[in-house]
């Protein structure tokens, strides 16, 4: 069974409850801290969630004898309980050529850069930046030899010392808004700074390489292990279901999203 992040489900106010047991505040605020989130309640919606379904699955495994910790008792009831299919060749050929844009080798750019940094809120820093990467510009214009030079001396990123080097990059690779700027642009030096959240990028392109399909013997595994784990998030959201369904729970509701962060 591969790991599979539990996703967002609703919950209620009601005091929760998984048949029998009581899940309690103090045990969720425990688990509150294994999920990061945007707000308190977002964390503590997903603490529930991963309580509920730990506890469906420790009482199934209990119902059917099967000893060990809690951990190994849930990977021994998933291997019984929920045997996935194994895709055959003509499965994954035929999801093959429905996203063969998914397995083909993407865009990569060599890329050069020089990083002025500049927060987003400082409009003085930012101006500041703008000018000196215009001027940094118009002097590798004249003298492109001095790239590797200059981006030592000036960039604030890490690639400075190796002179600016970022290697090969495929798109979301580097920051959004420079990773969006270099799709679009052509070989060479860029003409004017572009901005990110961390300042102004001084950019060139050395060399692009399109994107370009790969046959399906090249990406078989990769197209079988995306069938697998498909399938798998599928019948562990029906088992959870069921389950809840067959044990009961109150307080909260999963729904046709419910997954499981499980280990193997």
């Amino acid at each position: 069974m591969q790991q599979i992040a539990i996703e967002t489900l609703p919950g209620g106010g009601a005091p929760i409850r998984v048949g029998e047991i009581a899940i309690d505040e103090a045990e969720i605020a425990r688990e509150m801290q294994h999920h990061p989130a945007d707000s308190a309640d977002g964390a503590r919606e997903a603490a529930v969630r991963a309580l509920v379904v730990r506890e469906l699955l420790r009482q199934r495994a209990q119902v059917l004898g099967l000893e060990g910790d809690d951990e190994a008792a849930v990977a021994a009831l998933l291997e019984q309980e929920l045997p996935i299919p194994e895709p055959d060749e003509a499965d994954c050929r035929r999801y093959f050529d429905a996203h063969r844009e998914r397995f083909g080798e993407p865009a990569r750019l060599s890329v050069r850069h020089i990083l002025l940094a500049a927060a987003p809120d400082d409009a003085e820093a930012r101006d500041a930046g703008y000018r000196r990467g215009m001027a940094l510009i118009a002097e590798l214009e004249e003298h492109p030899e001095r790239f590797t030079d200059l981006a030592r001396r000036h960039s604030a990123c890490p690639s400075q010392e190796a002179g600016g080097e970022l290697g090969w990059l495929t798109p979301g690779q580097t920051v959004a808004e420079l990773d969006r700027a270099l799709q679009t642009l052509p070989e060479g030096l860029h003409d004017r700074p572009l901005a990110s959240r961390y300042g102004w990028h001084l950019v060139c392109i050395d060399e692009r390489r399109e994107a370009r399909p790969r046959p399906f013997e090249a990406v078989a595994e990769r197209v079988r292990h995306t069938l697998c784990e498909q399938a798998s998030r599928r019948a562990l959201r029906h088992y959870l279901l069921a389950l809840e369904a067959e044990i009961g729970v109150t307080g909260f509701r999963l729904d046709d999203d419910a997954e499981g962060a499980l280990m193997q």
